[in-house]
């Protein structure tokens, strides 16, 4: 009888032990998903980054306890400290702590003194181990907001097909073979209330701004209005582009 009991007490303290949740490794690239949703919509991209960020990408190593983050301007890596099975704090030094947990599928970086609360999503680019902290946002970003097929409806190349690659190449456009998206930084602080992007031929290349409305795109000449010893200031000069995505 005692036996029988001594089993049944054990088969019980078992069964609670395994009803609780294992640990999820939260290791990988995880990006902000919410913010390439709403920059998809077709309207200003700076826009829909501030509004849903500031964070855009985390990459975590549990195994090296190693977490970092980029707003696209800062690389930040933190010491990866596990408070429990859903709940992780990142130690930034000189900085106070963040906090990352699971909600289903989502990373959830809690809000903060200077923060809001942000939400990640497992990256679907499946990029090198060793690619830049930011990259899996990037390609994913210029997929959703620029990716598919453009029409130049007026300037240089009218007719042709432009297509913006994730990987920052770009066909079609006359005299340029790369681009780069702005999302943060001395770039936006130089061109004010407008988006900008890097066009480039080569090794040779310069900022343009430009306007994107649903379904057009429009780039203008950048040009500046600073002093020589001052940091730039763009506007928008001649409209070098008419842009028209095809459907």
């Amino acid at each position: 009888m005692r036996k029988a009991l001594a089993l049944s007490l054990l088969a019980v303290f078992l069964g609670g032990c395994a009803s609780e949740p294992a640990p999820r490794d939260i290791s990988g690239v995880w990006i902000n998903q919410a913010a390439i949703d709403e920059a998809a919509n077709g309207g200003n991209l700076r826009e829909a980054l501030l509004a849903n960020g500031p964070n855009l990408e985390w990459k975590i190593d549990t195994k090296n306890a190693k977490a970092s983050y980029t707003n696209g301007f800062e690389w930040v890596e933190g010491k990866l400290l596990p408070e429990n099975n859903r709940v992780w704090q990142v130690d930034v030094y000189g900085s106070s702590a963040t906090h990352l947990s699971l909600n289903g599928d989502q990373l959830i970086q809690a809000a903060a003194d200077s923060d809001p609360q942000q939400t990640f999503t497992r990256s679907p680019v499946h990029l090198a181990s060793d690619a830049p902290l930011g990259t899996n946002f990037e390609h994913a970003l210029k997929s959703a907001y620029l990716g598919g097929q453009w029409r130049v409806v007026s300037g240089t190349g009218q007719g042709n097909t432009v297509t913006f690659l994730p990987d920052g190449k770009i066909t079609g456009l006359p005299n340029h073979n790369a681009y780069a998206l702005c999302m943060a930084g001395d770039c936006a602080s130089m061109s004010g209330e407008y988006d900008s992007l890097w066009l480039q031929q080569d090794e040779v290349g310069a900022a343009h701004l430009f306007v994107r409305n649903g379904s057009q795109l429009e780039i203008f000449q950048a040009l500046d209005s600073a002093k020589p010893d001052e940091m730039p200031q763009f506007y928008p000069g001649k409209l070098e582009w008419l842009l028209e995505k095809q459907l």
